[in-house]
């Protein structure tokens, strides 16, 4: 099987780099903190900003003591890379993108992102789209839509590589295609579904697009 795009945006958490053991850490922790039941809170956290969990999980909170619990997480999550690795496949898959049109579009900041994807030995790629560059958290298409724009092609003529109910949600209503990587995506009915990213190999054509070829 096969398809045709001409820029990829692609998801990190859970597409790239394994962090499933920190954020599961983490998020233990905030909802041991407010008497909360943890596997409820892990099921919803995937794939989108914390504050945005937060919201629906507490919905009588005050925006602000969400946004501040946000930034709490995420000094949690960037100091403590225990565990972080890549997605089997993910470093010869970045290998490939050299030179070739793709983004980061995660609902990490900066700081996490880089300590992230330098833990799993991932190349950052040049074009990245990360929480303080959009307004709206996935599943909102904001993020997307930005790495488009940024890469200079219009939404159908990209693919996003995401995990997460979110990311996926985000994905389709920016009107791209969606790879879904690993378990989680594959209740959530992307366009294919693969294993991890040993199952992809993506091939630059003459007229500027990008094959991307799936395997069993």
């Amino acid at each position: 099987m096969s398809l045709t795009a001409r820029a990829l945006l692609l998801d990190m958490d859970g597409t790239l780099v394994n962090s499933d053991a920190v954020v599961e850490r983490c998020w233990r922790r905030w909802a041991a903190e407010h008497g909360l039941d943890a596997e409820e809170v892990i099921g919803i956290a995937h794939g989108r900003q914390a504050h945005a969990t937060m919201a629906d999980l507490l919905p009588d909170r005050p925006v602000e003591q969400n946004l501040a619990d946000n930034q709490r997480l995420l000094e949690w999550e960037t100091t403590d890379l225990d565990g972080v690795v890549p997605v089997p496949g993910a470093p010869a898959f970045m290998a490939s993108l050299a030179g070739l049109p793709h983004a980061l579009v995660t609902s990490a900041d900066k700081a996490l992102a880089r300590a992230r994807m330098g833990a799993a030995e991932l190349p950052m790629p040049q074009v990245r789209v990360t929480a303080e560059c959009v307004g709206v958290s996935k599943p909102d298409p904001e993020g997307f839509l930005k790495g488009a724009a940024e890469l200079g092609f219009a939404p159908a003529d990209c693919v996003v590589f995401e995990d997460s109910e979110a990311g996926i949600a985000a994905g389709r209503a920016a009107g791209m295609r969606v790879i879904g990587v690993g378990p989680r995506a594959a209740a959530h009915a992307p366009d294919v579904h693969v294993r991890d990213l040993e199952q992809v190999r993506v091939e630059p054509l003459s007229d500027g697009t990008l094959r991307l070829r799936f395997t069993d």
